[in-house]
């Protein structure tokens, strides 16, 4: 695909600019500080391209490499449900050159999961901000003979333990979305995690898999095109892009929610007029024309507010999703 393309050829770039700098970037390190950014800026994502991270995660690079000067360089790094991320992440320098994308998975279930992880998600970094809150959709294969939620619950009851979910890995936002709503409506379907939102949603695709959650940006294409029939939205209300879609809540499940969440996190120690100033310029880039125009395009919900209210909203999703984990039996996979 193209995008993996480009990825490649900026990676290339980032460390080809690495290599010519390493030797000049030796003893100067308060001046490049001082004068951040002045080299590219690396932007770790914790799963395959292809899912719902990356899309989310392209559209803001592209605005902040344009407005900031320098390249934001995407680096997928899927597998184990992002832990290897954020360990690599604890090996970088605190000088945020280096950022993450954070979102449920890793801040709200990991830390519950994977208790040996060897970092701790509030004391080791710090939040930047919300870029995005996308509607999670629940989708079959079109050749799974349901229309609806109540059609749904009634053709699994009937086959438990025989229809496959997918989703981009244990913790990941799909995984805790289908758990969410097994929970609520009594349903017994088996979970397979890939490793990222691209791999799982091929077999789906291709009717080895029957079911699915995830976001809008990885989801619409196919259900325009047939290929996937949407359910129902994990949303409150209906969505723009999907009017004719129910929500889990209209079917009877009372205060369900599910939305796919992403941001950016740093080291913690990094310098605090860095985040402020990525906190600036994400707010800005979340406000420009294309991905204003990306976002109503998928029903998604720009963020671009401050640290301290993307901690909140990570303390309040930590909370929330505790019972989830614990009812559900989340374990690494």
């Amino acid at each position: 695909m193209n995008h993996n393309d480009d990825s490649l050829i900026q990676r290339r770039d980032y460390l080809k600019w690495m290599g010519a700098a390493g030797l000049a970037a030796t003893g100067v390190s308060g001046h490049a500080q001082s004068a951040w950014p002045n080299k590219p800026i690396r932007w770790i994502i914790p799963f395959a391209p292809g899912g719902t991270s990356s899309i989310v995660a392209r559209s803001i690079a592209t605005q902040l490499t344009k407005q900031m000067g320098v390249s934001f360089v995407i680096d997928n790094k899927g597998g184990g449900g992002g832990v290897p991320a954020m360990q690599e992440m604890m090996r970088t320098p605190a000088d945020g050159y280096t950022i993450v994308m954070s979102h449920i998975g890793l801040m709200a279930v990991n830390p519950l999961i994977y208790p040996d992880s060897g970092y701790d998600v509030n004391k080791d970094f710090v939040p930047v901000t919300l870029l995005s809150r996308v509607p999670s959709l629940f989708v079959v294969h079109k050749d799974v003979p349901v229309t609806d939620m109540k059609s749904l619950v009634a053709f699994v009851r009937s086959r438990p333990g025989q229809l496959n979910y997918a989703s981009a890995g244990n913790a990941s936002a799909g995984h805790l979305a289908m758990e969410a709503l097994k929970l609520a409506t009594g349903m017994f379907i088996t979970h397979i995690p890939y490793r990222g939102t691209g791999p799982a949603l091929n077999d789906v695709l291709a009717g080895r898999i029957q079911l699915m959650s995830a976001g809008t940006p990885a989801l619409l294409p196919h259900i325009k095109s047939g290929v996937l029939r949407c359910i129902a939205t994990g949303t409150t209300e209906r969505i723009a892009v999907l009017p004719d879609v129910p929500t889990v809540i209209e079917n009877g499940y009372k205060d369900f929610e599910t939305v796919q969440w992403y941001g950016i996190h740093a080291r913690a120690g990094t310098p605090p007029e860095i985040i402020n100033r990525l906190q600036q310029e994400c707010a800005k880039a979340v406000k420009s024309p294309e991905v204003v125009a990306q976002n109503a395009s998928e029903s998604a919900i720009a963020g671009g507010g401050t640290s301290a209210e993307y901690a909140a909203y990570v303390a309040r999703e930590q909370a929330r999703w505790k019972e989830v984990v614990i009812k559900g039996q989340i374990k690494p996979g």
